[in-house]
Parts: structure tokens; sequence; C-alpha cells
């Protein structure tokens, strides 16, 4: 057994440092999204038609299927529900 710590359980999981990466924007975005849908009161079927997808789509999103979601996609769903993205490039410690 290991005592390797990290900051991510992504860091932890995954292959690469960019498929990490990529894990943690996509995480990142599916929890705002969630909060953001709750905090509204949306039923699944309101916030999929605010949101231009289908209800068992926006269930997938609340059910944490991060597999099944592309950055593309949960940008343009997070701008849908009228947020904004911020993204910030830092350099490896």
């Amino acid at each position: 057994m290991s005592n390797e710590t990290f900051e991510s359980v992504w860091d932890a999981i995954e292959d690469t440092a960019a498929d990490a990466e990529n894990m943690k924007l996509r995480s990142g975005l599916m929890m705002a999204l969630e909060q953001h849908i709750n905090r509204q009161g949306w039923t699944q079927g309101e916030a999929a038609k605010r949101l231009g997808v289908t209800q068992p789509r926006v269930s997938d999103l609340m059910c944490g299927k991060i597999h099944l979601f592309g950055l593309d996609t949960l940008v343009n769903m997070v701008v849908a529900a009228g947020l904004h993205v911020e993204m910030r490039v830092l350099e490896v410690a």
C-alpha cells in the first residue's frame, strides 16, 4: 500500500495529468450546474427545456454520470443556464 497523497481524486485515478485536468474541469462544471438547478428549484423537465437538452440528459447530470459529458457540452449547458464560465491557467508548482 502506498502512502502517496494527491491534490484531487482525479490525480489519483486518472492515467495522465491531462486526463485528470479534464475530469476536474468537467466535475466542476457539473457540480455548478447541479447546484444552480437545485437553487432555482427547477424540475428535471424544466431544466432540460432551459438547457436545451432532454430530461434523461439532465438526469444523467444530476446523477453525476461524468463519463457521458464532454467539456463543450457542459460549457453550452452552463451558458444556457444563464451562468458564466471563467478559466485560469497556472504553472505547475
